[in-house]
């Protein structure tokens, strides 16, 4: 028998409807465009398959797509990100089919993503670039029926990017995350934010006076770093780019190599999309009862199998806290088994930042619709009018008006003709 769903407890859904609607009053953008494609029915018949993290606000984006006429399938991109709450309620109010349970192993996980594609979606939808993955390996039978995709995450496009490097990539796909209205605010404000709420719900803390080491300084890096000397802490970056680790300079951080860095660190946080950022060398020099945590969308950032190998036991001591005891006795604390702790112990990114960023992705599975017949096997940016538009309706939503220019300003801006 074929599963209609597969979620954790159908009972939840009335508490996850509650926080749905919560979520959905905060993202007037979304509902802006939603109200336009139950008019216009952009999305009419198209299967679409949205491998995201399975939240609340992730729940409106999916009522958005099928109000635009979409079937809908949605899995989680992270087998602790997803909302039991939220999928129950997807799964009987909004009728949409939800295969994800927080704390699903590998196995699950992957069982999840093979019933999306089982459904032959016209369009997938990705957050860390899973189900295109499989597109190209286990279930690249399909990929010739897909018309494109959608990538949301800094690390799905950099798979995606080097996928169309390498010449594999087999339909044109989205990168949603180049949209300035999704990272310079979904990845800056968002994670930023998340990532303070999911050190704190884990451990309780007190982050004045305490030295947190931000691993990178993109636009998730520099987030967590002006939150957390917001909050009264000493903040120190490390980053293998001269110009950001510059930039860290000048905007008044320390910074210094991690092999440094981790000797002082209270609390260590990853925000690179590379591999084993906290390594060995890095868990021997830190002090006793280090916090170590990672926001990245892989957790691949923290290396778990060297630190199991040097320790001589470990035991959860809250939810979502693992200690570590090293052979020297020394304890390091791990948070949410190293994935994205944001969303492992906390509630990811407020709905109203999660509005753009959602925004591009439903303007962006519109955009296939109507361009995959001329859409080439590369990497797309949303054009930049989308971006102002979402930045326009946002801005409205908020209440908020700005200058324009007059006929004679514009004018200026576009000649050469005037001078000193």
């Amino acid at each position: 028998m074929v599963k209609k769903y597969d979620i954790k407890d159908l009972k939840l859904a009335d508490k996850g409807k509650q926080h749905v609607e919560w979520a959905e009053s905060q993202m007037d953008v979304l509902r802006g465009i939603r109200e336009r494609f139950i008019k216009q029915q952009p999305l009419k018949g198209v299967r679409i398959a949205a491998c995201l993290h399975v939240t609340t606000e992730t729940a409106v984006l999916a009522q958005t797509l099928k109000a635009g006429g979409a079937q809908v399938t949605v899995v989680a991109s992270n087998p602790l990100s997803t909302q039991d709450t939220a999928a129950a309620a997807l799964v009987k109010y909004y009728k949409i089919p939800v295969f994800a349970k927080k704390g699903e192993d590998r196995k699950t996980y992957y069982q999840h993503l093979n019933l999306a594609l089982d459904k032959k979606p016209q369009i997938t939808m990705d957050d860390g670039a899973d189900l295109v993955s499989l597109l190209h390996g286990k279930r690249k039978d399909m990929a010739q029926n897909v018309w494109g995709s959608t990538e949301e995450t800094t690390t799905g496009v950099i798979r995606l990017k080097a996928m169309e490097k390498a010449g594999k990539l087999q339909f044109g796909a989205i990168a949603v995350n180049d949209s300035k209205t999704k990272h310079m605010f979904d990845n800056r404000y968002g994670t930023g934010q998340s990532t303070i709420d999911g050190i704190l719900r884990a451990t309780n803390i007190l982050l004045a006076g305490k030295v947190v080491v931000v691993a990178g300084y993109g636009w998730c890096g520099r987030g967590l770093a002006y939150r957390a000397r917001g909050m009264g802490s000493r903040v120190v970056i490390t980053e293998v780019d001269p110009l950001r680790a510059l930039e860290a300079t000048m905007d008044g951080f320390t910074v210094m190599p991690m092999e440094k860095a981790v000797v002082h660190a209270d609390v260590v946080a990853t925000l690179t999309g590379d591999i084993h950022v906290v390594d060995t060398k890095h868990f021997l020099k830190m002090k006793d009862g280090a916090i170590v945590c990672n926001s990245g969308h892989f957790d691949v950032e923290i290396n778990l199998d060297s630190l199991r190998k040097i320790s001589k036991s470990r035991k959860e001591v809250r939810p979502f806290t693992v200690q570590y005891t090293l052979k020297s006795g020394k304890r390091i604390m791990i948070l949410g088994e190293g994935r994205l702790i944001n969303l492992a112990s906390a509630e990811g990114h407020p709905a109203s930042v999660m509005d753009m960023s959602f925004a591009n992705q439903a303007l962006a599975a519109e955009y296939i619709v109507k361009n995959h017949h001329t859409m080439e096997k590369k990497v797309y940016s949303l054009p930049k009018n989308t971006d102002d538009l979402i930045a326009k309706l946002k801005l409205a939503a908020m209440e908020l008006t700005i200058d324009e220019l007059s006929a004679e300003q514009k004018k200026y801006l576009t000649s050469w003709e005037v001078g000193t």
